[in-house]
């Protein structure tokens, strides 16, 4: 695995991705070579994560190879250094997670969210869940947090649910 251009490989297959989903080209399963496909799983990721990134991209221009990159970044971290490599072979079950309107501390999507961020962490998002998505980023975007902050956020705090919720309405006091 070559660690010093990971970026770079991962963005020439960003790249690939959205240009087959804007030529019509769908099902993630048929964008990339065996080779490149080895590259993703060596990193923690899947050929599901840069279709989702590419849909939303072609679909409504975010959320953008800067995110991506800096998502992907952390997952990949994770993957290497918590995880030794290994996958976890869970896939989270999209039914258990709280509503979309659920709130905690008067803040919506923060419920969902969590889990969902820990899943992402993890690489145990089903194929149906995309991390940043269209209801992540409004979140995001109302709270003012860069979603690879967040990502980041939650590996640092894991095993605390209060603590993540205590500093996004920390974080929400300084706007």
């Amino acid at each position: 695995m070559k660690h010093y251009n990971f970026a770079e490989r991962l963005h020439v297959l960003y790249d690939k991705a959205v240009k087959q989903y804007a030529a019509g080209r769908r099902g993630a399963d048929t964008y990339f070579t065996p080779d490149e496909n080895t590259f993703l799983s060596a990193n923690g990721l899947t050929a599901q994560h840069l279709y989702d990134y590419a849909e939303d991209d072609v679909g409504g221009g975010e959320p953008g190879w800067d995110k991506a990159v800096a998502i992907e970044t952390v997952r990949r971290d994770y993957f290497l250094n918590v995880q030794a490599g290994n996958a976890s072979g869970r896939v989270l079950d999209e039914a258990a997670l709280p509503a979309k309107t659920a709130a905690v501390r008067g803040i919506e999507w923060l419920p969902r969210l969590i889990p969902k961020t820990k899943a992402k962490l993890r690489g145990e998002l089903p194929p149906t869940l995309m991390y940043c998505c269209g209801g992540d980023r409004r979140f995001f975007k109302e709270h003012d947090i860069n979603p690879a902050q967040f990502l980041s956020l939650v590996w640092r705090h894991e095993h605390d649910d209060d603590a993540i919720v205590d500093w996004v309405v920390r974080h929400k006091s300084k706007q």
